[in-house]
């Protein structure tokens, strides 16, 4: 939703994004510059209950789990990574018709957290402070946090400096404390 903002020129200063290709494809159209885009973290996967009755993917495969959350993984980074996981796990052709899609990671989460479904398997860094379980990085491609200048910034100096921060060893720490892993 925000990049068809940005390409109808919402006046934004800064992109960031679990969605690289869409960053490259808004900096391909012009409309983040090109010279600004930067992988900053590496997202990973968590699993969360608000029971704590699931603590592994494994776990999943129970008749007692009625939905599972994901963001919808047309659209979502996340939803993307949380499908390959289960594929991974031999999971997703079981479970998929008790799977509920979220518009993104929030809603997914929020699903799970208000009892709506059983679990949800979303953006580490929303579940690792809630007693989330991080899952392995071999389940899913990695979620690469990519982010850019809008081109029709008003701030493009500042917004640049924001970025540098973000890819300088004190942003890497600062963005690790909050669940996102270093790009390698």
């Amino acid at each position: 939703m925000l990049a068809r903002q940005i390409a109808n020129g919402a006046p934004f200063d800064l992109f960031l994004s679990a969605d690289e290709t869409r960053v490259r494809e808004l900096a391909a159209a012009g409309q983040i510059l090109p010279d600004s885009v930067r992988t900053y973290g590496v997202g990973r996967l968590g699993l969360w209950s608000r029971s704590g009755t699931y603590r592994s993917i494994a776990q999943l495969d129970s008749r007692s789990l009625a939905h599972l959350a994901i963001a919808h993984p047309d659209h979502a980074p996340y939803g993307q990574a949380a499908k390959q996981a289960l594929q991974a796990a031999g999971l997703w052709e079981k479970l998929r018709s008790r799977v509920v899609f979220g518009e993104n990671v929030r809603q997914a989460f929020q699903f799970a957290e208000s009892g709506n479904a059983d679990a949800t398997l979303t953006a580490w860094a929303l579940v690792r402070e809630r007693g989330g379980i991080q899952l392995p990085a071999a389940l899913h491609q990695p979620v690469r946090q990519t982010g850019g200048v809008v081109a029709a910034s008003k701030q493009a100096e500042a917004a640049r400096q924001v970025l540098e921060f973000l890819t300088s060893p004190a942003g890497r720490r600062m963005l690790a404390s909050i669940g996102l892993d270093p790009v390698r």
